[in-house]
């Protein structure tokens, strides 16, 4: 597991534009955490960094956006308004993470695990010790993300203490 903390949204945003450059077709990251953490803020780092320009908010009441990249599509969801798993399934979401053209990434994804393939990585993020500050921890499971853990460390480092 690595570790990384933030200091404002523009940190946060440039962390998840850092992790986008590592981005591969039919990627699937999961972020988590409370309300406010910073999960959409994030994902519109991340979005900027595979050369989305529309305006990236959170499909909190719409569950699921799709944005173009210059690299990859996005496909950016938010399952926060799912009361059952079955939701989950029901929407599509296998076929969304089977879509090789592009990344697939869920704000609440922690809640919708036991639906997914064990291969993703999982974004944690909370509050820290001041009001802008955020702590992130980042966790590969499965060959694909783990296979990349050298590169996520190269990348997260200007954002790691100590």
């Amino acid at each position: 597991m690595t570790h990384a903390q933030t200091a404002g949204v523009d940190q946060t945003r440039a962390l998840g534009a850092a992790v986008a450059s590592l981005a591969r077709p039919g990627d699937l990251l999961l972020l988590a955490g409370d309300l406010g953490a910073g999960k959409t803020a994030f994902a519109q780092g991340f979005a900027r960094g595979l050369g989305v320009t529309d305006q990236v908010v959170s499909p909190t009441f719409t569950i699921s956006r799709q944005y173009d990249g210059t690299t990859l599509t996005l496909n950016h969801l938010d399952v926060y308004r799912l009361d059952h798993l079955q939701e989950a399934i029901d929407l599509g979401l296998s076929e969304l993470i089977d879509d090789d053209s592009g990344v697939t990434l869920i704000e609440w994804g922690d809640v919708v695990i036991p639906t997914l393939p064990a291969d993703f990585l999982e974004v944690r993020l909370a509050y820290g010790f001041d009001d802008d500050e955020r702590l992130f921890s980042f966790h590969s499971v499965g060959a694909h993300w783990s296979a990349r853990r050298h590169a996520l460390d190269e990348v997260l480092a200007p954002w790691q203490a100590g």
